[in-house]
């Protein structure tokens, strides 16, 4: 499909409580690459296979959880168009200049009505991954480096007001709704998939009565022995596992939840099917099946996943 408008997912700011034991998990277990550190003390990462220079900033701070999350557009006009289409449905817009993050243009940041902050941007240095671009190897060492992901994937994340959010992200922004759980009553959503692409979910969030909350920031595998060797360096180093290893099925991914040492979920996923906004109605799950759709084997709801966030 062509790729306009909102690419991709771009970057994430995320809370730790000690900065040097995050920099040691993030760099060293998971596997990603530092790509450089602020005047404000935020350490920038990119994951082996991305070629910006970052999409996963952790900075210190008092409690854990996510500052903002972005999405990468196609091009400055697109920026400018999407800055005055925000304002125009009521949100407010805030333009961060170029340079305030490290390799990283003028950004449009906004607050949704589930309390979480978003970002557009449409420029950030790119700095390879390592592989030549005339006849490049299929991989770096740096893929076999820690759990070693390709990119950031996406984001879960739990607020109030999932069905305004809905129709920003879908009316505003372009998005098309994927898959959806629905409320108990069967009357709403309780759970919503988004996607700008291709990908089975580029975002999702979910209801919940806290404001700005993180569940859980992915990172893509190649593979599902890539996810079950993320699993055997987890328990060598001792992480703290929520779920899996395990299939969804909503998106029908493998995956793994596991915390970093700061209390933030993350995961290692991988699969999925690839939908089409053109040809996709969107699978809906009813609530006393989500068990199902979260751990298709087991088909379990766990608790852990409702309750726990950063």
């Amino acid at each position: 499909m062509a790729m306009t408008g909102v690419l991709r997912p771009g970057h994430a700011q995320v809370r730790v409580l000690n900065l040097e034991e995050a920099v040691q998990f993030y760099r060293d277990v998971l596997g990603l690459v530092e790509t450089g550190r602020d005047a404000q003390g935020r350490v920038y990462f990119k994951c082996w296979d991305e070629r910006d220079h970052n999409s996963y900033v952790i900075r210190e701070a008092d409690r854990a959880g996510i500052d903002f999350f972005a999405f990468k557009v196609l091009d400055k006009a697109t920026l400018d168009k999407l800055d005055a289409d925000l304002q125009a449905y009521g949100l407010k817009t805030e333009r961060i200049p170029a340079g305030e993050m490290l390799e990283t243009g003028e950004r449009v940041r906004f607050e949704l009505p589930s309390g979480h902050v978003m970002e557009l941007y449409a420029e950030k240095t790119a700095i390879g991954n390592g592989l030549p671009i005339v006849n490049p190897g299929p991989w770096t060492w740096q893929r076999e480096h820690g759990i070693g992901p390709v990119r950031l994937d996406h984001a879960l994340l739990y607020g109030p007001n999932v069905a305004e959010v809905h129709k920003i992200f879908t009316e505003v922004l372009g998005f098309y709704l994927v898959e959806r759980v629905l409320t108990p009553d069967g009357e709403n959503n309780a759970a919503i998939w988004l996607s700008c692409s291709h990908k089975v979910h580029d975002i999702a969030f979910a209801e919940y009565p806290e404001k700005g909350k993180l569940h859980h920031c992915s990172f893509m595998m190649e593979s599902w022995e890539q996810v079950l060797r993320a699993g055997d360096i987890m328990s060598m180093n001792k992480v703290a596992v929520d779920i899996g290893p395990t299939r969804h099925g909503v998106t029908r991914g493998c995956t793994i939840y596991a915390w970093d040492p700061s209390g933030n979920r993350f995961e290692t996923f991988m699969g999925g099917y690839q939908p089409y906004p053109d040809n996709t109605e969107p699978l809906t799950w009813t609530f006393d099946n989500f068990g199902q759709g979260l751990d298709y084997p087991q088909r379990k709801l766990h608790e852990t996943f409702l309750t726990v966030v950063s």
